[in-house]
């Protein structure tokens, strides 16, 4: 190799907590850019599941008096702290590690009021792993006006670069596509967030496959109550707190005294539904001609079979092909991007899109805690 072309390469852990509260997301992973050129590897990768008191905390977090949730954001962040210090033990991976990216548990997401809040103090993972940490990986763009979500575009651009369409279905669905130079993201609807409560009343902690979902019957006056929320009629850069699901949407489908399968099933169809939705016109070309493209799905929704049938029939119109990739991948895909958005900050390099968000500019987002001497 000439010597000219440097290869840089990062041994960064990203950790991320969706809004779904299915646990901890830890990936260890090897980032290599050479002029520009970005792959990565994962090392090694594991979600830790919430107990029954974490979850409980998390979903409660923002009705806590202000001294409390300061409190849970410091016991948050040493929680986080400990857990990646397990992982670096069990995977062997003492002085393995440069730094630690934290995306933290988002609570309050208010960009309209300038405001995002993600539980997980950055100096306390710093302080319990000796390590540096960047976290408050959204302030910055937050600051500048944007709504600092999504904020995963960047890595989807660096590190799957070969798709047109980037669909992410956790615990929040939001879309990723191309726009000229320009990238364009934004939250489409609430997804497993949803879901998940759902199933949870059949004593299910998720619906497997979408199996329960795909006993039940889609109500069209409910498919219809969905779909008229003015969430969807609003522009992109738009996104979604977390509580919209639980708070907006959630009460809708227990209001309708339809069975919890009929429920999921007209969910899964809103879901769909949306999905084409938010795509279609950014699938129109400039020649009014639609081109055959390929959709990268990732996220938890990736397994439920019964969703993805009804978002690929969807989309089919569109000569869209959804791409399920590796197991690793799909489950993992948020948390590798935060590593990456962690390695751009530490390279003090633009990390957050503003076509994607709308702040002012693009920006160099996360602060960093030194956790050694």
């Amino acid at each position: 190799m000439p010597k000219f072309f440097r290869k840089m390469v990062y041994n960064v852990i990203g950790a991320m907590s969706g809004s779904s509260l299915d646990g901890l997301d830890l990936v260890f992973a090897q980032l290599t850019e050479i002029r520009g050129q970005w792959t990565y590897e994962i090392k090694a990768a594991d979600t830790l599941p919430y107990d029954e008191d974490w979850a409980a905390r998390l979903s409660s977090a923002t009705s806590l008096p202000a001294a409390d949730y300061l409190v849970l954001h410091s016991a948050y962040g040493h929680y986080t702290g400990q857990q990646i210090n397990h992982f670096i033990v069990q995977h062997q991976l003492q002085h393995k590690v440069h730094f630690i990216a934290s995306h933290g548990h988002t609570t309050f997401h208010l960009p309209a009021q300038h405001t995002t809040a993600q539980l997980g103090d950055g100096a306390a993972i710093a302080a319990t792993t000796g390590l540096p940490v960047i976290s408050d990986l959204r302030a910055m763009d937050v600051a500048l006006g944007g709504q600092g979500a999504p904020i995963v575009p960047i890595g989807e651009k660096l590190l799957f670069p070969d798709f047109q369409y980037w669909l992410n279905l956790g615990g929040i669905a939001n879309v990723s596509a191309t726009a000229g130079a320009d990238r364009i993201a934004f939250d489409i609807c609430p997804a497993n967030r949803v879901l998940n409560a759902l199933s949870l009343q059949m004593g299910h902690p998720f619906d497997e496959e979408g199996a329960l979902a795909r006993t039940g019957n889609v109500d069209k006056a409910l498919l219809a109550q969905l779909n008229a929320l003015p969430y969807y009629a609003q522009p992109y850069p738009k996104s979604l707190a977390n509580s919209f699901g639980l708070d907006t949407v959630l009460p809708l489908l227990e209001a309708s005294g339809l069975s919890v399968p009929d429920q999921l099933c007209t969910y899964v169809e809103h879901i769909a539904t949306q999905t084409a939705q938010a795509i279609a016109p950014l699938h129109l070309q400039a020649d009014g001609s639609r081109a055959p493209f390929n959709m990268l799905v990732t996220g938890g929704g990736a397994f439920n079979t019964f969703l993805l049938e009804r978002i690929d029939a969807l989309v089919s119109p569109f000569r869209i092909d959804l791409v399920v990739p590796d197991a690793q991948s799909v489950k993992f895909k948020e948390a590798l991007i935060m590593a990456l958005i962690g390695t751009l900050r530490w390279r003090q390099e633009e990390n957050v899109l503003s076509s994607v968000t709308g702040a002012m500019r693009d920006s160099v987002g996360g602060a960093l805690w030194m956790g050694g001497n």
